[in-house]
């Protein structure tokens, strides 16, 4: 049964209700007793309790990115006060309203957990955290329990509370699919620290961050992406910039800049976006972490060339090359020892890495490996490219006609970037 249908409700010709998924089952459960039906469209059922309170004003779908960024609006400007909670697949988020002003956030995504964004900062260190986490209780928060323990100040714990609320009702804003709802009020208790947000403030950098956001993921697509300087690019001391510059070491990715410096992923980001408009800097895929992230970039690289060249019929030709260099090298012989090649080039990845820790001892097994496989699949794309050469494979209309070998050589070059020794490439 598809996850949809874990919410399914049936209503048979008697008008009662009886459900059909689990997860409607356990709703209705919790909700047994006398609902009143509400007026709504033909294709909904919109129930309440008959006595409940707080009342709800407003639930439905999200269907589209921005649509929480209107709702949010129009809580602010009708100086509303009360709850809005925006459920999706992955975790539920609520906003805190009182008189049109966001007094409070929370989430259950794991990033936009108080402990996580104290990390994402720079605030805190995973040890910390951890120790922090051990000594908390339901009567001792987190936040308050890190200032116990001398981690921060209760300030710099105030200021940080206020950048994760901000973050929690900027991904709210930029939900695309899910269910909300508002209800009139809210209980104290649930509030974990009374902020004072202005909505209007946070509706002008949600619209710029949802104007920003594909734009930067084009060029830098995750925080784990490493930013490396141009050789010879500097910058003036007083650009607004100059302070990621300076930490930018061609090793630390997009996360850890912005921890060093307390700006957080999305600040960080933007500004690197901007060096990188500015041609100061290029950024790099994240390297592989384990054999098996390697081996799986190995396999999407040598798959692809050798699928190129059976379509030509040069298959044979470049299979008989390798393994005589898998052979007279010395090294691959051993490496590929039960794992393949399979005939499409792959090799099993778990048996790869039981292997190369034997070779190479378990300090050394992850650069080896990689640097192995890099020079094994640099070498197939070197003999397969002539096959490839004279075949067409696109038009670029500002480069003319573009070979097969050319279109293949790119993508097995962008596959093996993680891969390549300092200061080598395809």
């Amino acid at each position: 049964m598809a996850d949809d249908d874990k919410a399914l409700v049936r209503i048979d010709a008697t008008g009662a209700a009886h459900p059909v998924g689990r997860e409607a089952s356990r709703h209705m459960r919790q909700r047994q007793g006398t609902l009143r039906l509400l007026r709504g469209p033909a294709h909904a059922v919109i129930m309440r309790q008959a006595e409940s309170d707080p009342r709800a004003w407003l639930a439905g779908e999200v269907s589209r990115p921005g649509m929480l960024w209107d709702l949010i609006g129009i809580a602010g400007q009708g100086n509303w006060t009360g709850q809005l909670v925006v459920g999706t697949d992955e975790c539920e988020r609520s906003v805190f309203f009182e008189r049109g002003t966001i007094v409070a956030a929370s989430s259950t995504a794991e990033r936009e957990r108080l402990g996580e964004v104290l990390y994402q900062y720079g605030v805190l260190s995973p040890e910390q955290i951890k120790d922090i986490a051990e000594n908390s209780s339901r009567e001792r928060r987190f936040g308050e329990t890190a200032v116990q323990l001398g981690y921060l100040t209760r300030e710099r714990l105030f200021e940080v509370i206020g950048k994760q609320a901000e973050e929690v009702v900027y991904a709210t804003m930029l939900v695309a699919a899910g269910t909300f709802y508002y209800v009139e009020s809210f209980d104290e208790g649930r509030l974990p620290y009374r902020l004072n947000l202005s909505v209007q403030a946070l509706l002008m950098e949600g619209v710029r961050r949802m104007d920003e956001i594909e734009l930067f993921r084009a060029r830098i697509p995750s925080g784990l992406h490493v930013p490396e300087r141009v050789e010879g690019a500097t910058l003036d001391r007083d650009h607004e910039h100059a302070a990621v510059f300076d930490v930018i070491d061609g090793y630390a990715n997009v996360e850890d800049i912005g921890r060093t410096l307390g700006m957080g992923a999305f600040e960080t980001t933007r500004a690197l976006f901007q060096l990188l408009q500015k041609k100061a800097i290029v950024v790099h895929p994240p390297r592989p972490t384990g054999a098996l992230a390697i081996v799986t970039l190995f396999n999407q690289a040598v798959s692809l060339i050798l699928d190129r060249v059976d379509d030509v019929g040069g298959g044979g030709e470049v299979r008989e090359q390798l393994a005589s260099f898998a052979t007279a090298s010395g090294v691959y012989d051993a490496l590929f020892r039960d794992a393949g090649p399979r005939a499409d080039g792959t090799l099993d990845a778990n048996k790869v890495a039981d292997t190369v820790e034997q070779l190479a001892g378990p300090d050394n097994a992850t650069t080896m490996l990689g640097q192995w496989l890099y020079e094994y699949a640099s070498f197939a794309m070197f003999i397969a490219e002539p096959l490839l050469r004279s075949r067409p494979s696109f038009h670029d209309a500002s480069q003319g006609p573009a070979s097969e070998g050319a279109a293949v050589s790119k993508r097995v070059a962008e596959l093996l970037a993680p891969l390549a020794p300092e200061g080598q490439g395809l």
